[in-house]
């Protein structure tokens, strides 16, 4: 449905309207247990306890946000620090995700806009989205025009006849049609002119943490759907003007215990069995307690696991389904902490591509008060260093140090730079979207009513990614719960669900023809 008023720029952005129902639970009262407190845990809590449903929240970990939380650390002279798990980029597609940082912050006056998107290239071309329209097809057409990495002999030698299905993007049509391939496979279908192809597409398929050869042609083209030809949201974008905890999640903390909800941290769920009457006995750190319903919103290692201690949990084929999802390769987040600045043009988030397995660089004093605050005190510099889809038998020191000799060859100022202070991050739970994998992946609904998924990991077949597809499909769990209890659910957003342009749109059809 389009055309409804929504906190967005898009005047076709789609609303999903909410499953009907009472405005909240009455009779009898009815119990969640929600595993797992990052993005889609946190808006599948959210959106049960708002209807009045008794939610407890587990979490492993003794912080909030999953894979975009933060925790307190000491730094080398005593100070404190609140270290992560690295750059997050706050989309303006993401409707859903925003519309749970609402719930505390109605004007998302805690984030912070970056003036840029700029990609730079170690031959020496510069992209940036700054001066790109967002309203496609001019979006496409503007960054083709100004950016360095075309060239006009480059664009003769294209494929147009390929690149039209790019025009017409539909889910979840675009998962039968290019799940099997991957996306290095689609690229060199194209024919895409080698420097754009690392400014403009593999920057989309990097961000599932995964080469493009590991990675699902369909979710590449989804992803430029997203934020270039389906969306006049633009590629620019926010992060929170505070480290997370502050900004994000201690405030929905509170938010979700004013809506009764017992937040359990530091608790690890051993098992979830389901129980004769229908609902589920939730066992955590040597406890057991009874649910009437549970929402699984753990990442691919923590499901597997929490899956296979589980034996009566779904059928078989469910059971393969989950054992058989994969994670993507391994990657480091590390954060220095510098004597001196780097250099005063130096944008807040530099993409970077060509350098080796450095893959982007932040400079947090640019945007986040707290390393504002150390860099003012100290004259320094707080940097981060993002490698992505690293080789599985890597070694992590060897790793983070490529990253800093990187770093200074990007950034030459930093060459004589005394690292006061460093963390780095070594993770390997982001999911994998591998080509063919689609057909086998798990939905929100499972072969228990009571019992649901939700996650990034999880397939919700609407237009969303990444951390907006986390947040989506937690809304899409709870909203199922509820409309069993005869609740309304939660309204939802999301980018248009096929190309723009009718035009477009037939020219793709013929050649699909």
């Amino acid at each position: 449905m389009t055309g409804a008023v929504g906190p967005h720029r898009d005047r076709r952005a789609v609303f999903l309207p909410p499953p009907p129902g009472a405005a909240r639970l009455g009779g009898r009262a009815r119990s969640t247990a929600v595993v797992g407190a990052g993005i889609a845990g946190l808006a599948a809590a959210t959106a049960l306890a708002e209807r009045g449903v008794h939610v407890t929240l587990h979490e492993r970990e003794p912080y909030l946000g999953g894979r975009v939380g933060g925790w307190p650390i000491t730094l080398y002279d005593g100070s404190t620090a609140t270290m992560s798990r690295g750059f997050h980029a706050f989309f303006r597609q993401y409707y859903n995700l925003r519309s749970l940082l609402r719930r505390t912050d109605r004007h998302l006056d805690r984030l912070t806009a970056l003036p840029d998107y700029p990609l730079r290239h170690a031959d020496g071309l510069h992209d940036s989205f700054r001066r790109v329209p967002r309203t496609p097809p001019l979006s496409a057409l503007g960054f083709v025009a100004l950016s360095p990495s075309f060239r006009s002999r480059d664009l003769l030698r294209m494929n147009p006849a390929a690149a039209l299905a790019l025009l017409d993007v539909r889910v979840p049509e675009i998962y039968t049609r290019f799940d099997d391939v991957s996306a290095h496979d689609f690229l060199d279908t194209l024919r895409f002119p080698k420097a754009a192809r690392h400014l403009a597409f593999e920057v989309f398929s990097r961000s599932f943490f995964a080469d493009p050869r590991q990675l699902s042609a369909a979710e590449m083209v989804l992803m430029f759907h997203i934020y270039f030809l389906g969306s006049a949201e633009g590629l620019l974008f926010d992060v929170p003007g505070d480290p997370f905890s502050t900004a994000l999640w201690d405030p929905l903390a509170s938010h979700l215990q004013r809506h009764g909800v017992t937040i359990r941290t530091a608790t690890t769920v051993d098992t979830v069995s389901p129980t004769a009457d229908g609902g589920f006995t939730v066992a955590a750190n040597g406890e057991e307690k009874r649910y009437d319903t549970v929402v699984l919103a753990l990442d691919t290692l923590g499901l597997g696991t929490l899956v296979a201690r589980s034996p009566d949990l779904g059928d078989a084929a469910w059971r393969a389904r989950i054992g058989g999802l994969r994670t993507a390769p391994p990657f480091l987040v590390s954060r220095l902490w510098l004597d001196r600045p780097v250099a005063r043009d130096r944008p807040g988030f530099l993409g970077t591509a060509g350098y080796g397995s450095l893959d982007n660089i932040s400079v947090l004093e640019r945007w986040e008060r707290e390393a504002a605050r150390w860099a003012a005190r100290t004259g320094g510099s707080v940097v981060e260093l993002h490698g992505y889809a690293l080789p599985e038998d890597a070694a992590p020191d060897a790793e983070a140090s490529r990253l800093i000799e990187q770093l200074r060859r990007v950034y030459p100022e930093t060459r004589g730079a005394r690292i006061l202070d460093a963390r780095h991050e070594w993770r390997r739970d982001c999911p994998l979207f591998p080509p063919g994998g689609h057909v086998d992946r798990p939905g929100v609904r499972t072969p228990h009513p009571g019992l649901l998924l939700a996650g990034d990991l999880v397939r919700t077949d609407l237009p969303v990614a990444l951390m907006e597809r986390a947040a989506t499909s937690g809304f899409l769990a709870a909203n199922a719960l509820l409309q069993s209890w005869g609740v309304r659910g939660h309204p939802l957003w999301t980018v248009p669900d096929r190309g723009r342009t009718r035009v477009l749109r037939g020219l793709a059809r013929l050649h699909r023809a």
